[in-house]
């Protein structure tokens, strides 16, 4: 890590073709909680800059009014942020998170794995959250015919509604309940929420944790602790069939018994070395061997961010709770892997 400062969190803003991503990146630009952000958009051209414009840093990189610093995108992700980093590091500019907007057709896991993989970026920048736009007139149909749309969806940390005035009645519900089926982990709001609402406890949320703090368990414990959508198969081992979401499920695996930290570890390298492309996510609390308080894991693909200790256990029984999303994978498969190789069974209740 630089000494400098500590690591940036980039958020990726992503969804599909008339989803509402421009708008809502335009929303972004404007608003003043913005300030001190650095957001990346593919062309200057399709949002409206010029009567926001207070500087030109160079020919891709502007200071808007309202503080935000916005830099088109030409050829590589990679080389937009080091250039960022670069005018940050002669103290040209400042910021304190990147935003970046994906192309309508683009699959965000690549441009996630180049935050880690990278020499230099990894050094400077960590994964801070995807925020994905839906429509909520078209959705229905893209989810069926596009994997794109599903992928997006499965990746995200939150999802923003977009068009839910324009859609019939019934339509957003019928839609909520089918994004829970996607991405069970996922936060829902509308694209009418104020920006700070959209993006609450974005970016340092997903960051380490300073070794002398905790994090709060409520927003955690809302992605893994009520994966059940109204549910209940008889036991605690929920899966969410992908019939209609083009080979995408969802599960969780829920352990009563204090988890042996050296051995889980082991267990979701080896796993996600093996299946990592096709574990679009992992996430969930744990009770492990030794600790008072339960520690927080969230993974996409092959990148697990670094664990973190919550503050409080939440309501109900000290079990540890994991949800997958997967494509491709069985849930009994990573089932019977998980109790092979810890000796652990899932909870379960009577029928």
């Amino acid at each position: 890590m630089s000494g400098a400062h500590p690591l940036t969190p980039v958020i990726l803003l992503t969804g599909f073709l008339g989803s509402g991503k421009t708008t809502l990146l335009q929303r972004l630009l404007d608003d003043p909680s913005m300030a001190g952000a650095a957001v990346l958009i593919n062309e200057f051209g399709e949002v409206a800059l010029d009567h926001h414009l207070l500087d030109r840093i160079d020919d891709t990189v502007v200071l808007l009014k309202s503080g935000c610093i916005c830099c088109t995108v030409r050829g590589e992700v990679a080389d937009a942020l080091l250039n960022l980093e670069s005018l940050r590091a002669r103290a040209e500019i400042a910021f304190d998170r990147v935003v970046i907007e994906t192309t309508g057709l683009a699959d965000p896991y690549p441009v996630l794995q180049t935050l880690t993989a990278h020499p230099v970026l990894r050094s400077h920048f960590a994964h801070g959250g995807v925020l994905t736009t839906v429509d909520a007139v078209n959705a229905g149909r893209q989810v069926d015919h596009r994997a794109e749309a599903v992928r997006q969806i499965a990746a995200a940390d939150r999802i923003v509604l977009t068009k839910t005035d324009l859609a019939p009645p019934g339509t957003e519900a019928a839609l909520r309940d089918r994004l829970g089926r996607i991405n069970p982990t996922a936060g829902l709001v509308t694209s009418a929420d104020p920006v700070p609402a959209i993006l609450a406890d974005f970016g340092p949320a997903l960051l380490p944790a300073p070794r002398e703090g905790g994090h709060d368990a409520a927003h955690v414990c809302d992605a893994t602790c009520n994966h059940d959508h109204g549910h209940d198969h008889g036991h605690h081992h929920h899966h969410h069939p992908g019939a209609d979401t083009l080979g995408v499920t969802s599960f969780s695996l829920v352990i009563a018994d204090a988890i042996d930290w050296t051995m889980f570890g082991t267990w979701l390298t080896l796993l996600l070395h093996k299946y990592g492309d096709k574990i679009f996510r992992v996430k969930g609390i744990l009770v492990i061997e030794g600790e008072d308080r339960p520690v927080a894991i969230h993974g996409v693909q092959h990148l697990i961010h670094a664990p973190t200790h919550l503050d409080h256990w939440p309501e109900g029984p000290r079990q540890s709770r994991l949800v997958f999303i997967l494509e491709g994978v069985s849930p009994d498969l990573i089932r019977r892997s998980f109790a092979a190789f810890t000796g652990l069974q899932e909870v379960r209740t009577a029928a």
